[in-house]
């Protein structure tokens, strides 16, 4: 059916403006829902291991990288914030190997790979001596740890927001597309207020004596429920219906270089944009409990305070704006996300150091608001850029050099030009810099809101009874 084709719904059809056909597969609401529950808890499970890395570092430092016995010293948590970096280095290698990978046997074999290893890696950190027990082969084991997280993550996220996209009904991707990043919020929120708690009931030297053990540990458990949730899903219709055609099938190389050489726009663009999307992560969500302790001399207990009620607060909205992107669209929100981290990231951050309890929660609410309003729609935008039988590669591989270089480093880079400069409000120039690339990023964005991947509705919806009646579904924004 052409654009300037009437619709068959007879009078009184409330269509939008026919634009374009596309393919359109019914999916079960039990099977979405299903989807959804399946990648959120692994991305959960994912930050809350990299939260507690975050919220422990003041510990971890002490601990592995004390080498000299000067605990004062600057250097033990740029190393111990080195570490962090050295598992983001390797998320690469993940992308290349299970992206490929989970263009080829498909994305839920992967998705359990990856929350084996990525629980397993975290629990084993919990086990390891301290530098004063078995000396340099203790920080040695962390950072090969680190590593397997590292890898096991470069496939973890880009393929539960795949997986969740593929199955998610095309005007309500960005609904179902926030409850991935709900569950990244609970995640980090866990483990903001477990790591609180647990330094709040014992304090800093209960924490040192072994207490810091117990958020890692917890791992094992959470990674066996969202295995059993994992072993239960099934392959969307839109992966099973491209793997069929002929030709798809490629080797994990052959799919590198295709994509390299097919789509090099898509992953400049997510490059660019995924610059942001970590640094403000890491930033705002991991970095900055440290970042109150060592510049304003807040416990531990006192600098997560502040960020466990922005988490909070961000899951309440994250959901509403993912179903509002479904509205307005994508680029909107996101360009204006952008444009108010490159103006009010440094007048953020200057409230922040005040000192004052409300300023500090008006501070980190600010930066809090534009950063739901990116990652409230990560998972319904990103897909998007790439067709299905390269998807998951370009996503993971383009996504996971981009935080490699910039998510990882954040907090090093921020740690280590405070203790050259002096200067503490690095972090709000740091974000603003990285709101400028993203705005420049996304603007390059096509619209994706009520675009189709390859067209799933929910039957019994309004969606499908129309497509019943012999009607063309099209995207609620038109271009």
């Amino acid at each position: 059916m052409s654009s300037n084709q009437s619709s068959p719904g007879g009078q009184g059809s409330t269509l939008p403006p026919l634009t374009r056909e596309i393919d359109l597969t019914p999916i079960q609401r039990k099977t979405a829902r299903r989807s959804v529950a399946g990648s959120a808890i692994g991305n959960a499970i994912e930050w809350f291991d990299y939260g507690i890395y975050g919220y422990l570092a003041i510990y971890v430092s002490q601990l592995f990288f004390t080498f000299d016995g000067d605990s004062d010293s600057a250097l033990p948590l740029i190393l111990t914030f080195a570490t962090f970096a050295v598992s983001f280095l390797v998320r690469p290698l993940g992308g290349v190997v299970l992206g490929p990978l989970g263009d080829r046997i498909g994305r839920q074999k992967v998705l359990i790979f990856t929350i084996i290893m990525i629980s397993l890696s975290t629990a084993a950190i919990g086990l390891l001596p301290s530098f004063d027990s078995i000396g340099f082969a203790a920080p040695i084991l962390l950072i090969l740890l680190r590593m397997l997280q590292g890898f096991s993550a470069g496939g973890e996220y880009a393929g539960a927001a795949i997986f969740m996209s593929e199955h998610a009904p095309d005007d309500k991707r960005g609904f179902f597309g926030s409850f991935l990043e709900f569950g990244t919020l609970a995640g980090a929120s866990a483990a903001a207020i477990l790591c609180t708690t647990l330094a709040f009931i014992v304090g800093d030297d209960g924490m040192l004596e072994g207490w810091w053990r117990l958020p890692f540990l917890l791992t094992l458990p959470l990674g066996l429920v969202a295995l059993w949730m994992r072993r239960h899903l099934s392959e969307s219709e839109t992966f099973v219906d491209d793997v069929k055609e002929p030709g798809e099938k490629q080797t994990a190389i052959g799919a590198l270089v295709s994509l390299l050489k097919n789509y090099p726009l898509q992953v400049l663009k997510l490059f660019g944009f995924v610059i942001l999307i970590n640094v403000a992560f890491y930033l705002v969500l991991t970095y900055m409990p440290t970042y109150l302790s060592t510049t304003l001399d807040q416990s531990t207990a006192e600098s997560t305070f502040s960020l466990v009620i922005i988490q909070l607060l961000m899951m309440a909205v994250i959901v509403p704006f993912g179903a509002l992107s479904d509205r307005i669209g994508r680029k909107p929100q996101l360009i204006a996300a952008s444009i108010g981290f490159t103006v009010f990231s440094v007048p953020a951050v200057m409230l922040i150091q005040t000192g004052s309890v409300i300023a500090q929660i008006t501070g980190l609410g600010i930066l809090g608001l534009f950063l739901v309003m990116i990652i409230s729609t990560i998972s319904s935008t990103l897909p998007a850029l790439f067709p299905t039988a390269v998807r998951y590669s370009g996503f993971a591989i383009g996504y996971n050099i981009s935080t490699a270089i910039f998510g990882g480093t954040a907090a090093s880079a921020n740690t280590w030009l405070i203790d050259q400069t002096g200067n503490v409000l690095i972090p709000g120039f740091y974000l603003a810099g990285a709101g400028l690339i993203g705005l420049i990023s996304v603007l390059s964005f096509k619209e994706t809101a009520g675009r189709s991947l390859r067209g799933n509705v929910i039957p019994g919806s309004d969606d499908s009874k129309r497509i019943a009646a012999g009607e063309h579904l099209v995207g609620k924004i038109n271009k």
